[in-house]
């Protein structure tokens, strides 16, 4: 991603192992949630995009020390901070709050600050955290303000315009997710990742009854995983977005699921035989 508070002299991206991650989450929590409540999904969605741009923010902070960014920093700080009933040990410096939307009202007043105090892209960034974190606290107020965002190309504008596509599934207006979703998926740098916006496109197709373009993006996604190489040539281990879009295709056309062989590879180890495989695990 972008740095997050300053537009560098070369534009930075931010290669799809993190875009993946996000969006595996994002994929993996909307189906524990689904039918649960549209309170605790927007809650859901509000810190994984929160989580998204944070990386970019964190990134670029090792290398300025400005003012806005800093100030940036402290505000998400405050929006992932600890949801805690009971006060944290004697002498810990860390910031708890006891529920999400008190830290979210918290983290609204420092984004709030930047947006006063700073201009630019610090202050656009800010608004979206803003609009996120109202999300908890006063949706249509968050949604409106997700709205006002969409506009353009930044960083910031398509991240927005991915949780409102989000919000917009949640709310059934299906055409308008399509939509926007379609929007970021002809971009050329969607932020997300080009895969996690066409899978969250076929499941919104599938939802209206449109199985054989569903079929067809999820048959492109995993196929194009499945055969995949890296720099010496050997298999690359699919995604799990595209391993979740073999399995949706399964259900859609089982024939060309069949077509979609994935790829055997090494699993490192470490310690000569008997040594334990390397887990790397996001942080």
């Amino acid at each position: 991603m972008e740095a997050a508070a300053a537009t560098p002299q070369t534009k930075q991206k931010y290669n799809d192992p993190f875009q993946e991650r996000v969006g595996e989450r994002l994929e993996d929590i909307g189906r524990k949630f689904e039918g649960k409540g549209k309170t605790v999904l927007y809650a859901v969605i509000a810190l994984l995009v929160i989580g998204a741009v944070a990386y970019g923010v964190s990134v670029y902070m090792r290398k300025s020390g400005g003012q806005a960014q800093t100030a940036l920093g402290k505000a998400i700080e405050t929006s992932q901070a600890q949801i805690a009933e009971t006060p944290l040990p004697a002498g810990s410096t860390e910031k708890t709050y006891k529920s999400e939307k008190e830290r979210a009202e918290a983290a609204i007043t420092e984004f709030q600050a930047v947006v006063d105090k700073f201009g630019g892209t610090a202050a656009e960034k800010a608004k979206y955290f803003i609009a996120v974190n109202q999300l908890v606290t006063d949706r249509p107020t968050g949604i409106q303000g997700l709205e006002s965002l969409v506009s353009g190309s930044s960083d910031t504008a398509k991240l927005a315009k991915f949780a409102l596509a989000q919000i917009k599934v949640e709310d059934n207006k299906l055409d308008d997710a399509v939509t926007l979703y379609k929007e970021l998926a002809a971009m050329d740098d969607p932020i997300v990742a080009k895969d996690t916006v066409n899978f969250e496109l076929a499941k919104v197709l599938e939802k209206q009854d449109k199985k054989q373009e569903a079929a067809d993006i999820y048959f492109n996604i995993a196929k194009t995983a499945s055969e995949l190489k890296d720099l010496d040539d050997k298999p690359v281990k699919m995604t799990e977005t595209a391993t979740n879009a073999k399995d949706n295709l399964k259900k859609i056309d089982p024939d060309r699921a069949a077509q979609i062989v994935e790829p055997k590879t090494e699993t490192p180890s470490i310690g000569g035989a008997g040594g334990l495989p390397i887990s790397i695990k996001p942080n």
